[in-house]
Formats: structure tokens, sequence, C-alpha cells
């Protein structure tokens, strides 16, 4: 049972006092640890990893408020890749309400893959948690938020629960809380798009803030920006994977079931069990280190080899529309990016790079509404080529179409390319799957199934693509056989 201690309120001011930097002590508190009749008579305590997870985060709060200079602080970042079932959603629960209640007026938002995912999993463990905690009493949990109990306090001491949209990136831009704490929590991380965590990053802007942004997932794809905090960006995170076998919440005989069937060293364990990342999709139709070969790649543009632009028109409302100029091995200049923009304005931007690049072929995707571009371009006196890349393949038994053809062109060019470290790109480039067809032909997966997946379009990689439409384009041209071998053996 609860002591008199936790139950006297200027008692508990004070002990919430202690906790503002010791998220581990406050868990301890806040919950009732083996207390009988409770929802914990039979746990201890957060299971190990969790445990470290919070230390870790009360120190580095620690040695921020000892820094002389507390402007200068850098935003406290925190990334946990998991195995199925280790607790990661209790972690997001614990953190959500040991941030309200230390903090007076913090101000945060809680965000997941999907809005299924946010409501249904993360928000219910929320309320599971909030219920049983002893600060329950000064907040109130409504569908959306989690806020101060006085009406007043309430729309400046808060975290909102806020799905996430590439049309609406504008709920995370507008958070900001000057010289009191920010809390910003990502729930499956690894699905989240690019262009969010782009808006997200504004909130570290803030100076003389107390900024804490934890980000949680199953590591489910090989690239983006949850496997960057591991890889890449690595010295700017507090970084953590959790083997499902290290806890005691997990069905340790379907583990060992899984690991017989798989294998320990397959992808699946990696993902499902051991909370790494994939070394490859076995359906990832170009290698993430491929990829990351190209990036770090630094080549001499050859001047002799043709100047190829790629046009990707947008289909829908949260794609982008891109142009690139790819000359030889190097992509050559910046890649142009285009949101919420018609046909017209599109050509017209294209028609200033034709003139600016001066390139030797450019081809656009004319595949629906891109045929309205394409009209435009040739009214202006441009030569430009219209790929529909739905149609037959050159290689008829080799691919379904000639986007898969264009797209495994590229693949083989990408072993010796160049192109910039772009993390867009890149995540475009290896986000698309690939299998075969009822006639053993090479199929990309589709814009529409990647999204149901919680990728973005790629469109900055379709426009790559683009630039291999045509063999005579081409410095270097796949032999016959080569694309058929090489995706065979992923």
């Amino acid at each position: 049972m609860a002591s008199r201690e936790d139950t006297d309120e200027t008692a508990i001011d004070l002990r919430l006092e202690k906790f503002r930097n010791d998220p581990i002590g406050f868990v301890r508190w806040a919950f009732p640890w083996g207390e009988k009749a409770s929802a914990l008579d039979r746990a201890s305590g957060p299971e190990k990893w969790q445990s470290e997870i919070l230390t870790t985060i009360g120190r580095r709060l620690k040695q921020q408020t000892r820094k002389r200079a507390p402007k200068d602080a850098e935003p406290v970042l925190v990334a946990v890749a998991s195995g199925h079932g280790v607790g990661k959603s209790a972690l997001v629960a614990w953190l959500v309400i040991w941030a309200m209640a230390t903090g007076r007026d913090t101000r945060g938002v809680v965000t997941a893959n999907t809005e299924i995912q946010l409501k249904t999993k993360t928000w219910a463990e929320l309320a599971k948690w909030f219920r049983i905690s002893r600060v329950r009493h000064r907040f109130r949990l409504t569908a959306t938020a989690l806020q101060a109990r006085d009406t007043e306090a309430a729309k400046t001491w808060r975290i909102d629960m806020v799905p996430w949209s590439l049309n609406q990136t504008e709920s995370f831009a507008g958070l900001h809380n000057q010289g009191l704490r920010i809390v910003l929590v990502f729930d499956e991380a690894s699905a989240i798009p690019e262009p969010v965590w782009e808006v997200a990053e504004g909130t570290l802007t803030d100076r003389d803030t107390e900024i804490i942004w934890a980000v949680f997932g199953n590591p489910t794809q090989a690239a983006g920006r949850f496997r960057e905090c591991f890889g890449r960006r690595r010295h700017r995170w507090i970084t953590r994977h959790v083997d499902s076998r290290e806890t005691d919440l997990t069905n340790a005989d379907q583990i060992a079931r899984w690991v017989d069937d798989y294998g320990e060293d397959s992808d699946f364990i990696r993902v499902r069990v051991k909370g790494e990342f994939p070394r490859s999709s076995s359906r990832q139709f170009i290698g993430t280190e491929l990829v990351d070969g190209a990036r770090m790649r630094s080549l001499v543009s050859d001047p002799e080899a043709p100047r190829v632009m790629g046009v990707d028109v947008a289909r829908f409302g949260d794609d982008q529309s891109v142009i690139l100029l790819r000359q030889g091995d190097r992509i050559e200049g910046p890649i142009h990016r285009f949101r919420g923009i018609d046909l017209m304005q599109l050509a017209a931007h294209v028609d200033e790079r034709i003139r600016e690049d001066m390139p030797d072929a450019v081809f656009v995707d004319g595949a629906g509404i891109g045929g309205g571009v394409i009209d435009r371009l040739r009214q202006l006196g441009h030569r430009v080529h219209d790929v529909n890349g739905g149609e037959a393949a050159r290689r008829k038994r080799e691919f379904l179409n000639r986007r898969a053809e264009m797209w495994a062109r590229m693949r083989h060019w990408l072993k010796q390319g160049d192109i910039p470290d772009d993390t867009a790109l890149a995540a475009d480039l290896a986000g698309p799957e690939y299998g075969f067809d009822p006639k053993g032909r090479i199929q990309l997966e589709r814009k529409e199934d990647m999204k149901k997946r919680g990728l973005a379009s790629p469109d900055a990689g379709d426009a790559l693509a683009l630039t291999f439409a045509d063999f005579a384009a081409l410095h270097s041209e796949l032999k016959p056989h080569d694309a058929a071998t090489d995706f065979r053996v992923l």
C-alpha cells in the first residue's frame, strides 16, 4: 500500500522535484511494484534493459544540469531497436508520465507508424500505466492528450497524441517550449518517413530548453532515419538493441521454435528477436550496402559522358515531383524536389533545368498525368522522351515491365556509381521490394504497396531510374544475362 508520504501532496511535490532528472527513480516509486492485489503484484520492477535506458537518460540530464552554459546543452536523443514483446510500449508510457509529472508546463508529442498503432497500442499502454500511477489525480488523460487537470494549465502543460501525415507535418513544426521541457516520442519509428523526422528536428532549435526525443521500434527497414540513428548518426544518439531473449516478458519456447525454423543468423531472427536491422530484406530490390557504397564514393566528372535528365511526375498529394541529372557515373548538381505544384508549374521548372543543364536526353515519366508535362515541354520546343514504366520491358523474358528493367540497370550502375549523401534518395533506392510473376519475370513493388508498409513513394529513385530508360543514353550497359543472374541470387 502507498505510504502517507506518498499521498500527502507536499511530500509528493518534494519527491517529484527529486525525480526531475531521475526517471528510473520515478518509475520505481510511481507504480505499485510488488504490492498485493495490485496489477503489479508479481512484478518487482522494470526489466534490466528498461532500467538501463532510464538510468542513461537521467545521467545525461544531470550532466546537462551541471553544464556551465545550459543554453549549449544538446538534446537527449534516445533510440531503441528491439525484438518483439520486450516492453517498449511500457517504457514509452513511463517516459511520458515521468516527463509530465516532474516538469511543470512540459509540452510534447507522441506519434507512431500508423494511427491504428498509435491509438490501440501506444496510447492504450499509456492509459494502462497512467491508471495505476501515483500521479493520476494530477492529470487528465483523454483520447488524444495527457494534460494538467487544471483547465488553464492544460493549455501549456500537455503531451498530445498526433498521427503523422505527409500532408500535415506542421503538427510537429509547432512544438516549441522555450526555456522549459519538450518531449517527442516516435513509436515503431522504422516506418515513419523522412519528412516527419525532418520537421520534428525543428523542435531541437529551442535554446535553454530541456529536450528529450525518444524513438522506438522493431528494426524492420534496412534503410531510413531510424536505421541511421544506429549508423551514420549514432554519435548523437543513445542507442540500444534489445534481444527478446533478454526479458522475462517473452515466450521462450516460441522464440526457440523460430530460431530452429529460420536459423539464428537469418534476417527474420535479427529483426523479430535480436532487435537488429536486416542485412538486406529478403525481397529488397537494391541492398543497403550497395546504396551506402554509392553514397561514400567520390568520382571525378567525365565531361565526355552523356548528360541524362530524369523527371518523375507526382501522382498523389503526398508524392513529390523530382528532377535530377546524371552524367556517366555521377549524379550532377542538386536533386530538385517539388510538392503541391500543378503540371504547368512542373513543366516550367523542367524547362528551366533543361536550359540551365543542357542535357543530351530528357526522360519524363509519361504514365498517367505525366503526359501533360510532356506535351507542354514539347510546345516549348524541347525534345523529351515519354517513358511509361508499365509498358512491356525490352527484355520481356526477364522483366515484367519497363520500370523493373530500368531499376535493374540502375542497380547494376550503383556498383560503380556516385550518388550524393542524400538520406531521402538512399531510402528511395533501398525501399522497394521485388518478386517474380508466374512466368518467372522480375516485378518491382508498386508504390501503393510501399505506402501500405508505411514507406514514402520512391520518387527520387524513380527519377534516377528514368535516366536508364534508353540503352543509347547509358555510359555502361548491362549484358543480356546480368540482371536475371544478379537478382535471383539475392
